[in-house]
Protein backbone atom coordinates (compact mmCIF):
# COMPACT_ATOMS: atom_id res chain seq x y z
CA UNK A 1 0.00 0.00 0.00
CA UNK A 2 0.87 3.38 -0.63
CA UNK A 3 1.99 6.11 1.99
CA UNK A 4 -1.03 8.02 1.40
CA UNK A 5 -3.25 4.90 1.28
CA UNK A 6 -7.03 5.86 2.46
CA UNK A 7 -6.50 9.88 1.79
CA UNK A 8 -8.30 11.81 -0.68
CA UNK A 9 -6.19 14.80 -2.44
CA UNK A 10 -7.64 17.88 -4.57
CA UNK A 11 -5.36 19.23 -6.90
CA UNK A 12 -6.68 22.22 -8.79
CA UNK A 13 -5.70 23.11 -11.81
CA UNK A 14 -4.16 19.47 -12.43
CA UNK A 15 -4.46 18.79 -16.18
CA UNK A 16 -1.61 19.78 -17.40
CA UNK A 17 2.00 20.80 -16.22
CA UNK A 18 3.00 20.72 -12.46
CA UNK A 19 -0.50 20.70 -11.46
CA UNK A 20 -0.66 17.06 -13.53
CA UNK A 21 2.71 15.83 -12.52
CA UNK A 22 1.43 16.43 -8.72
CA UNK A 23 -1.81 14.68 -9.08
CA UNK A 24 -0.24 11.65 -10.83
CA UNK A 25 2.39 11.32 -7.62
CA UNK A 26 -0.04 11.64 -5.15
CA UNK A 27 -2.27 8.83 -6.57
CA UNK A 28 0.98 6.41 -7.32
CA UNK A 29 1.36 7.27 -3.74
CA UNK A 30 -2.43 5.67 -3.19
CA UNK A 31 -4.16 8.98 -2.13
CA UNK A 32 -7.80 9.27 -4.39
CA UNK A 33 -7.18 12.38 -6.42
CA UNK A 34 -9.51 15.00 -7.19
CA UNK A 35 -8.36 16.20 -10.57
CA UNK A 36 -9.27 19.84 -10.87
CA UNK A 37 -9.78 21.62 -14.21
CA UNK A 38 -11.13 24.95 -15.47
CA UNK A 39 -11.38 24.68 -18.85
CA UNK A 40 -10.03 21.50 -20.32
CA UNK A 41 -12.08 18.29 -19.44
CA UNK A 42 -10.20 16.07 -21.62
CA UNK A 43 -6.88 16.63 -20.51
CA UNK A 44 -8.32 16.06 -16.99
CA UNK A 45 -9.82 13.11 -17.82
CA UNK A 46 -6.71 12.21 -19.14
CA UNK A 47 -4.81 12.63 -15.97
CA UNK A 48 -7.32 10.40 -14.19
CA UNK A 49 -7.06 7.61 -16.71
CA UNK A 50 -3.02 8.00 -15.85
CA UNK A 51 -3.88 7.32 -12.42
CA UNK A 52 -6.26 4.68 -12.37
CA UNK A 53 -3.52 2.90 -15.37
CA UNK A 54 -1.23 3.21 -12.94
CA UNK A 55 -3.22 1.32 -10.17
CA UNK A 56 -4.78 4.51 -9.03
CA UNK A 57 -8.17 6.55 -8.40
CA UNK A 58 -9.19 9.51 -9.35
CA UNK A 59 -12.34 11.65 -10.31
CA UNK A 60 -12.06 14.82 -12.66
CA UNK A 61 -13.55 17.81 -11.34
CA UNK A 62 -14.43 20.88 -13.15
CA UNK A 63 -15.06 24.50 -12.28
CA UNK A 64 -13.55 27.63 -13.30
CA UNK A 65 -11.83 29.63 -10.71
CA UNK A 66 -11.30 33.00 -9.82
CA UNK A 67 -14.82 34.25 -10.70
CA UNK A 68 -17.90 34.88 -8.28
CA UNK A 69 -19.52 31.75 -6.41
CA UNK A 70 -16.10 29.61 -7.53
CA UNK A 71 -15.11 27.58 -3.87
CA UNK A 72 -18.90 26.88 -3.14
CA UNK A 73 -19.55 25.45 -6.64
CA UNK A 74 -16.69 23.34 -6.40
CA UNK A 75 -17.52 21.86 -3.03
CA UNK A 76 -20.42 20.66 -3.86
CA UNK A 77 -19.35 18.93 -7.21
CA UNK A 78 -16.35 17.60 -5.24
CA UNK A 79 -18.96 16.37 -2.29
CA UNK A 80 -20.71 14.65 -4.94
CA UNK A 81 -17.21 12.17 -5.47
CA UNK A 82 -16.35 12.31 -1.44
CA UNK A 83 -17.03 12.87 2.06
CA UNK A 84 -13.76 14.79 3.18
CA UNK A 85 -10.27 16.00 2.30
CA UNK A 86 -6.67 15.05 3.86
CA UNK A 87 -4.86 16.99 1.21
CA UNK A 88 -5.53 20.42 -0.87
CA UNK A 89 -2.73 21.54 -3.46
CA UNK A 90 -3.76 25.18 -4.63
CA UNK A 91 -1.61 24.81 -7.54
CA UNK A 92 -3.70 26.31 -10.47
CA UNK A 93 -2.54 29.79 -11.61
CA UNK A 94 -2.10 32.34 -14.10
CA UNK A 95 1.52 32.09 -15.36
CA UNK A 96 2.54 35.58 -16.04
CA UNK A 97 1.50 39.22 -16.48
CA UNK A 98 2.23 42.39 -18.34
CA UNK A 99 4.78 44.95 -17.30
CA UNK A 100 3.35 47.55 -14.93
CA UNK A 101 2.97 49.92 -17.88
CA UNK A 102 1.15 47.96 -20.03
CA UNK A 103 -1.25 45.62 -17.90
CA UNK A 104 -5.06 46.60 -17.44
CA UNK A 105 -6.82 47.03 -14.30
CA UNK A 106 -9.10 43.99 -15.60
CA UNK A 107 -5.81 41.90 -16.15
CA UNK A 108 -4.45 42.58 -12.74
CA UNK A 109 -7.67 42.08 -10.74
CA UNK A 110 -7.97 38.51 -12.88
CA UNK A 111 -4.13 37.49 -12.06
CA UNK A 112 -4.92 38.55 -8.32
CA UNK A 113 -8.67 36.48 -8.49
CA UNK A 114 -7.04 33.24 -9.60
CA UNK A 115 -3.87 33.01 -7.58
CA UNK A 116 -5.05 34.75 -4.59
CA UNK A 117 -8.57 34.96 -4.15
CA UNK A 118 -9.37 31.50 -5.41
CA UNK A 119 -6.71 29.49 -2.76
CA UNK A 120 -8.26 31.83 -0.11
CA UNK A 121 -11.72 30.73 -0.41
CA UNK A 122 -11.34 27.57 -1.38
CA UNK A 123 -9.89 27.15 1.76
CA UNK A 124 -12.25 29.49 3.74
CA UNK A 125 -15.25 27.19 2.38
CA UNK A 126 -13.33 23.48 2.59
CA UNK A 127 -12.20 23.85 6.59
CA UNK A 128 -15.38 22.13 7.44
CA UNK A 129 -14.07 19.00 5.18
CA UNK A 130 -10.62 19.12 5.71
CA UNK A 131 -9.64 16.40 7.94
CA UNK A 132 -7.83 17.05 10.87
CA UNK A 133 -3.78 16.14 10.27
CA UNK A 134 -4.17 17.39 6.78
CA UNK A 135 -1.93 19.09 4.63
CA UNK A 136 -2.56 22.31 2.49
CA UNK A 137 0.16 23.00 0.18
CA UNK A 138 0.10 26.23 -2.01
CA UNK A 139 2.47 26.27 -5.51
CA UNK A 140 4.14 29.84 -4.85
CA UNK A 141 7.12 30.88 -7.30
CA UNK A 142 10.50 31.85 -6.87
CA UNK A 143 9.66 34.70 -8.37
CA UNK A 144 8.44 35.65 -4.79
CA UNK A 145 11.93 36.40 -3.20
CA UNK A 146 14.38 36.02 -6.61
CA UNK A 147 15.90 38.98 -8.60
CA UNK A 148 13.02 41.05 -9.52
CA UNK A 149 11.83 40.69 -13.48
CA UNK A 150 9.20 43.40 -13.94
CA UNK A 151 7.90 42.09 -16.70
CA UNK A 152 5.79 39.68 -14.20
CA UNK A 153 5.40 42.35 -11.61
CA UNK A 154 1.88 41.60 -10.88
CA UNK A 155 2.25 37.43 -11.10
CA UNK A 156 5.26 37.84 -8.65
CA UNK A 157 3.33 39.81 -6.31
CA UNK A 158 0.46 37.29 -6.11
CA UNK A 159 3.36 34.70 -4.93
CA UNK A 160 4.31 36.69 -2.39
CA UNK A 161 0.96 37.18 -1.31
CA UNK A 162 0.23 33.45 -1.38
CA UNK A 163 3.28 32.74 0.88
CA UNK A 164 1.70 35.13 3.36
CA UNK A 165 -1.41 32.95 3.45
CA UNK A 166 0.62 29.53 4.33
CA UNK A 167 2.55 31.39 7.09
CA UNK A 168 -0.74 33.02 8.49
CA UNK A 169 -2.82 29.55 7.76
CA UNK A 170 -0.39 27.32 9.29
CA UNK A 171 -1.23 29.05 12.84
CA UNK A 172 -5.01 29.30 12.40
CA UNK A 173 -4.78 25.71 11.22
CA UNK A 174 -2.04 24.07 14.06
CA UNK A 175 -4.37 23.21 16.87
CA UNK A 176 -5.68 20.90 13.77
CA UNK A 177 -2.76 19.11 13.28
CA UNK A 178 -3.19 20.72 9.91
CA UNK A 179 0.71 21.48 8.17
CA UNK A 180 0.35 24.47 5.63
CA UNK A 181 3.38 25.56 3.53
CA UNK A 182 4.26 27.20 0.27
CA UNK A 183 6.37 25.21 -2.25
CA UNK A 184 8.06 27.45 -4.47
CA UNK A 185 9.24 26.23 -8.68
CA UNK A 186 11.78 27.67 -10.40
CA UNK A 187 11.45 27.13 -14.17
CA UNK A 188 9.74 23.99 -14.97
CA UNK A 189 9.49 22.35 -18.23
CA UNK A 190 6.06 22.83 -19.25
CA UNK A 191 3.67 24.33 -21.84
CA UNK A 192 3.61 27.47 -19.89
CA UNK A 193 7.81 28.11 -20.10
CA UNK A 194 7.67 26.31 -23.70
CA UNK A 195 8.21 29.95 -25.40
CA UNK A 196 11.29 30.54 -23.03
CA UNK A 197 12.64 27.46 -23.26
CA UNK A 198 12.58 26.35 -27.14
CA UNK A 199 12.01 30.05 -28.71
CA UNK A 200 15.63 30.93 -29.51
CA UNK A 201 18.27 28.74 -29.72
CA UNK A 202 19.56 29.33 -26.72
CA UNK A 203 16.85 29.20 -24.64
CA UNK A 204 17.39 25.95 -23.16
CA UNK A 205 20.84 27.01 -22.34
CA UNK A 206 19.83 30.22 -20.60
CA UNK A 207 17.11 28.13 -18.32
CA UNK A 208 19.68 25.53 -16.86
CA UNK A 209 22.05 28.32 -15.82
CA UNK A 210 19.77 29.44 -13.33
CA UNK A 211 20.03 26.46 -11.57
CA UNK A 212 23.37 25.59 -9.20
CA UNK A 213 22.56 22.03 -10.93
CA UNK A 214 22.70 23.08 -14.23
CA UNK A 215 19.59 21.88 -15.60
CA UNK A 216 15.97 22.22 -16.51
CA UNK A 217 13.73 21.59 -13.86
CA UNK A 218 10.84 18.87 -14.46
CA UNK A 219 7.46 18.27 -13.27
CA UNK A 220 8.26 15.32 -11.28
CA UNK A 221 11.10 17.61 -9.02
CA UNK A 222 7.98 19.75 -7.74
CA UNK A 223 5.89 16.53 -7.33
CA UNK A 224 7.90 14.82 -5.01
CA UNK A 225 8.70 17.69 -3.08
CA UNK A 226 5.12 17.95 -2.45
CA UNK A 227 4.26 13.63 -2.26
CA UNK A 228 6.91 14.35 1.16
CA UNK A 229 5.08 17.63 3.16
CA UNK A 230 1.98 15.54 2.30
CA UNK A 231 3.30 12.30 3.85
CA UNK A 232 4.07 11.84 7.67
CA UNK A 233 7.06 12.22 6.73
CA UNK A 234 6.00 16.30 6.29
CA UNK A 235 4.42 16.41 9.60
CA UNK A 236 6.98 18.64 11.41
CA UNK A 237 7.16 20.75 8.71
CA UNK A 238 4.55 24.17 8.37
CA UNK A 239 4.28 27.89 8.06
CA UNK A 240 7.74 27.07 5.48
CA UNK A 241 8.48 28.43 2.74
CA UNK A 242 10.37 25.32 0.59
CA UNK A 243 12.49 26.20 -2.03
CA UNK A 244 12.05 23.69 -5.08
CA UNK A 245 14.14 25.88 -7.81
CA UNK A 246 17.05 23.57 -8.64
CA UNK A 247 19.04 26.02 -6.40
CA UNK A 248 18.07 28.92 -8.86
CA UNK A 249 18.28 31.59 -5.71
CA UNK A 250 21.95 30.91 -4.48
Amino acid sequence: MGVLAGRTALVTGAGRGIGRGIAERLGRDGARVAVHYGRSEAAAKEVVAAIEGAGGSAFALGGELGVPGDAERLWAEFDRHADGLDILVNNAGIGSSSPIGEIEEDDYDRVFAVNVKAPFFLVRHGLGRLRDGGRIINISSGLARSAAMPHNIAYSMTKSALDVFSRDLSKVLGPRGITVNSVAPGLIDTDNTAEFLHGSADGWARAAAFSALGRVGETADVADVVAFLASDGGRWITGSWVDATGGSLT
